[in-house]
Formats: structure tokens, C-alpha cells, sequence
């Protein structure tokens, strides 16, 4: 469990880091999201803070951003696609996460993974979900499935997003080409810019055995529907 001053350290590195790579990325519509990013992580910093307009103070208090997904837009919308189905090959890829590293499909051959592709960071939905499946790694470490999530999100948002939910499931960045991978799945939503909520089970030859698409954005799968499907692969072994 990460404690409130390990994320506050964390978060101040990931704010320092902001304000060097702010000044180096040209205008456009990701640099006004960022920019919006950041606002709302001080306007939780002011708010939490003993003084007006003091993140310093706040930080050292520790900066309350981690419910600020309560507060957010909700995700609108029915289903676009319907992902690959199952019995196709699995598309690998090569994706960064949080820190930078490059993570790949292949990576995990020979036990099951679950992709989660979801929409948004700090979106309702999308935290309620990640931090359910990250309640739950250890049932995912039972079946032997490793869980990770995609989204078109930079690496940037996904630090910061996991910093303050405690996510340590890998998060990886489908933000350039932007969706390319949600494409490849087919769960890429054109007219949003964003991915569908979208779950595949593949199992270790790289077949995909299940997929799931939220027939609305706002729903949550049924994890316990997932875990049935996992269980199905040590059966058919």
C-alpha cells in the first residue's frame, strides 16, 4: 500500500516533470488536455489546502486529487464496435507504460492476459474499474493472468492516475499513432478519440478466448463473468 507520503513525493516529481516538458510540446489539442490535467490537480491541491491558492502547503498537508473522478463528466454513449472475436489471433503490440518502458504482448507468452482497454483516465467509470481489478490481483494471480490496461492517455496521465489511485497494474500509453492498438482490436471509437470499454481474455498461445464490449460506456463488465472465462481456459487445458 503506497503511503500519503509516498504519493505526495511522487506527485511533486510528477509536477516538476510537467512544468520541464510543458514549455517543450507545441500548441494543440493534447497540450490543452494536459494543461486542463494539471489545473485540476492544483484546484485539488487549493482546496485541500490550510491557505488560499497554496499547493505547497497542501502538498505537505497532502493534496486530495484522488476523488476527484467523482466529480467528472460521466461517459456517455452506446457501442460502436465489437471488438475482435474470439478464436482470432491476438494482435501483439509494443506499448509504453507509466515509466516509460516498453511492455509487448509476447512478453507474456504462455500464461493468459487480460487487456482492459477503457476510456479515459480520471474518468468515473474508469477509476471505479481499475480499482476494482486492482482489489482484486490477487484472484488474477491465482488464475495466472496478468492484467493491463489501454488507453489513449499519455504516459504522463497515467503516472499521475495511478499515483493517486494506487493502481500498480501496468497502464499503457495507445497515444501515438493515438488508438492505433484500440484499432487493431477494433474497439477504437472515431467519433470520441478514445477506446470502447472494451476486455479480452487471451490465453497463452495468444488466441483470444474471450471478448466483451460494454454496450454503454458507463458500465462496468461483471468481473465475476471474467473470472469464469479464465477459469474456462484452465478447463480447456
Amino acid at each position: 500500500m503506497i503511503t500519503n507520503a509516498e504519493s505526495n513525493a511522487r506527485l511533486a516529481k510528477l509536477e516538476q516533470r510537467f512544468s520541464e516538458l510543458e514549455a517543450e510540446l507545441t500548441p494543440s489539442p493534447e497540450k490543452e488536455a494536459f494543461s486542463i490535467l494539471h489545473a485540476m490537480i492544483h484546484e485539488g491541491w487549493r482546496r485541500g489546502g490550510p491557505g488560499k491558492g497554496a499547493p505547497e502547503a497542501a502538498a505537505r498537508k497532502g493534496p486530495d486529487v484522488s476523488n476527484l473522478y467523482k466529480s467528472a463528466p460521466a461517459m456517455q454513449g452506446t457501442a460502436e464496435t465489437s471488438g475482435l472475436a474470439p478464436g482470432t489471433p491476438a494482435p501483439d503490440f509494443t506499448l509504453l507504460d507509466a515509466a516509460a518502458h516498453q511492455v509487448s504482448l509476447h512478453d507474456f507468452k504462455g500464461q493468459p492476459v487480460v487487456l482492459v482497454f477503457y476510456p479515459l483516465d480520471w474518468s468515473p467509470a474508469c477509476s471505479d474499474q481499475l480499482s476494482l481489478y486492482q482489489s482484486e490481483l490477487p484472484a488474477f494471480a491465482e488464475h495466472g493472468a496478468k492484467v493491463l490496461g489501454i488507453s489513449v492517455d499519455s504516459i504522463y496521465s497515467h503516472g499521475a492516475w495511478a499515483a493517486v489511485r494506487d493502481l500498480t497494474i501496468p497502464l499503457l500509453a495507445d497515444f501515438n499513432p493515438k488508438g492505433e492498438i484500440a484499432r487493431r482490436y477494433r474497439v477504437y471509437r472515431s467519433t470520441d478519440g478514445f477506446s470502447e470499454r472494451a476486455l479480452f481474455v487471451i490465453d497463452g498461445e495468444g488466441t483470444i478466448r474471450y471478448t466483451h464490449v460494454a454496450p454503454e460506456l458507463h458500465k462496468v463488465p461483471d468481473i465475476y463473468e471474467l473470472f469464469g472465462h479464465l477459469d474456462g481456459l484452465h478447463q480447456r487445458a
